[in-house]
């Protein structure tokens, strides 16, 4: 897959140094349309900085990235959404009182295209409860009421709803920090499935997880980090894991 696509993302020598820390040593990763690629690695092994450099939350001391062949300069999450980037965390950073189009459509809210609503900004609840309609059923997410507050969703819906609002707004790539974290089996199948519907929109994916199966399973390539060193990327075909603990844990090395 990855030969017949120029990449739309490359990480060229990203290095992050906090005093004498080194978080991230010399990292060159790139990233295709429309693949999943995951990043695994013990803690403290540079994901989540490699991930904050991309979602333009952190700024690496050297190195840079290059998006669609041009560099660009991430300085803060508002470049990465510009540049079409869209990271989704832990927490989800939903708002739990609201219900599920107003979250969709938090901080982009819309108001009437006529009329004095448009002047005062009055929200077009009719509008956004239509077109949140059509970004669920674009990835096929399956919410009967989006009139529910999301504090009344299980868990799988409420991060279905957070990937859902990010793939609304990112044109390129999804990054996902643990998405599968803290659910249930089923609600974990649900998170996969719901991974693999936005590759197949084309938008590419980096699923930062320490679920071995589930990324074995989703990911097209891995790359393995440790000790802010890239250890090493593997194909889904030639990753097992074994190997990926061998890379983890410094039993094997990079070839």
């Amino acid at each position: 897959m990855t030969g017949t696509h120029e990449p739309i993302l490359v990480a060229q020598n990203l290095t992050k140094i906090y005093g004498g820390l080194t978080a991230l040593a010399g990292i060159s990763l790139e990233l295709y349309p429309g693949e999943v690629l995951a990043l695994v690695g013990d803690n403290g092994a540079g994901k989540s900085t490699l991930l904050g450099i991309l979602s333009g939350n952190i700024t690496p001391t050297s190195g840079h990235l290059m998006i669609d062949g041009e560099v660009r300069h991430l300085r803060r999450p508002a470049d990465a959404t510009a540049a079409g980037i869209a990271t989704v965390y832990q927490d989800l950073a939903l708002a739990l009182d609201l219900d599920v189009a107003d979250n969709l459509f938090l901080g982009r809210e819309l108001s009437p295209r006529q009329g004095p609503g448009r002047w005062v900004r009055w929200l077009d609840r009719r509008r956004m409860m239509s077109e949140a309609r059509a970004a669920l059923d674009d990835i096929h997410i399956r919410i009967p009421d989006l009139r529910s507050e999301c504090r009344k969703l299980s868990g799988g819906q409420r991060q279905a709803i957070a990937i859902a609002r990010a793939v609304t707004w990112c044109k390129r790539a999804l990054l996902l920090d643990e998405p599968t974290a803290a659910l249930g089996v089923e609600q974990q199948r649900e998170v996969l499935a719901l991974i693999d519907k936005v590759r197949a929109k084309g938008i590419a994916t980096i699923l930062v997880s320490h679920q071995l199966p589930h990324v074995l399973e989703i990911a097209d390539r891995i790359a393995v980090l440790r000790r802010g060193r890239l250890a090493g990327v593997l194909d889904r075909s030639e990753a097992s894991t074994e190997r990926l603990i061998a890379l983890i844990t410094g039993l094997e090395t990079a070839a």
